[in-house]
């Protein structure tokens, strides 16, 4: 796959958010890490639990289901950042490389022109990795 310079990279998990741009050429692409803005996971609409119920009587409800909750609503709200960054023309060309459940939470979040400009989804966890596997990956 040829990666236009330029391309956006969000590798993102249920707690990470990491984000490249690649400064190279189509052919060779060069990552380069880009600032990470601060998220506030206010989105729970994944969860069937109300997050407040869940912080109030935590004993009701089973621990793997908060942190689940917390990882939906880490996804939405990298989704609504990447929403409002290709809604403002500041992303053109976006990869978005994430877990498998994140990325299915990522993309049931996605505004119709964020659709437009991904030009790959991977579900693989690559968050803290090094930027030749994430090129690798997509080479392979």
């Amino acid at each position: 796959m040829l990666l236009p310079r330029g391309t956006m990279f969000a590798i993102v998990d249920g707690g990470k958010f990491e984000l490249y741009r690649n400064t190279g050429i189509e052919a060779a692409p060069c990552l380069e890490a880009m600032p990470v803005p601060d998220l506030e996971a206010t989105n729970y609409s994944a969860g069937v639990y109300d997050h407040d119920r869940i912080s109030r009587f935590p004993t009701e409800v089973p621990k793997n289901r908060v942190a689940r909750l917390d990882e939906a609503g880490h996804a939405a709200a990298v989704a609504q950042w990447l929403n409002r960054q290709v809604l403002m023309r500041r992303i053109d060309k976006l990869v978005v490389i994430a877990d498998p459940r994140t990325l299915g939470e990522l993309r049931r979040h996605y505004h119709k022109e964020v659709q437009g400009v991904l030009l790959a989804e991977v579900p693989k966890t690559l968050t803290g990795g090094r930027t030749t596997e994430i090129v690798r990956v997509l080479h392979g």
